[in-house]
């Protein structure tokens, strides 16, 4: 190695810190939506967002918002913000992205999928369970939206 080369930064991964930033229930359509059958048809949206804090340290948070509607009528809409404070230290700019977008969210997923279920529940309805979600091909699908319309920086998606 020659002098005046540096050695490789060491990379350094840590989770400080997981909570539950907000949380959102409504049923907006009870008591009326317990009398009938419940069929409902759920919709679940995933959004992230990155929060630099200081230097290496970085707030994720990830938004799960699911609804279920009954012939049209809201049963509810419960929303969960699942953030968590992570250390990330000695990767490239082009591993920052996937590390902050996909696999920290991958991380606070199932603290968020857990709140959701609990939230239901409480509500009175039939047990929810959210399926596993690959974060990783959601970011790899915003990646590559976002390399079409020519804004492809590596950067973390600020949506998903």
């Amino acid at each position: 190695m020659a002098e005046h080369e540096q050695p490789p930064a060491e990379r350094q991964f840590s989770v400080q810190r997981v909570y539950t930033k907000d949380i959102s229930f409504e049923s907006p359509n009870a008591p009326e939506i317990f009398r009938g059958e419940w069929r409902p048809q759920h919709e679940l949206n995933l959004n992230t967002k990155i929060n630099p804090l200081e230097e290496h340290v970085y707030e994720v948070i990830l938004t799960v918002t699911v609804s279920a509607k009954v012939d049209e009528k809201t049963a509810f809409i419960v929303e969960v913000h699942q953030a968590g404070i992570f250390g990330v230290k000695g990767f490239a700019d082009q591993e920052l992205g996937p590390m902050l977008g996909a696999y920290c969210p991958n991380l606070l997923f199932p603290y968020a999928r857990e709140v959701v279920s609990d939230l239901v529940a409480k509500g009175s309805f039939p047990q929810l369970v959210l399926q596993h979600v690959n974060f990783d091909a959601l970011f790899a699908q915003h990646q590559q939206q976002a390399t079409e319309q020519g804004q492809a920086d590596g950067a973390p998606p600020s949506r998903h």
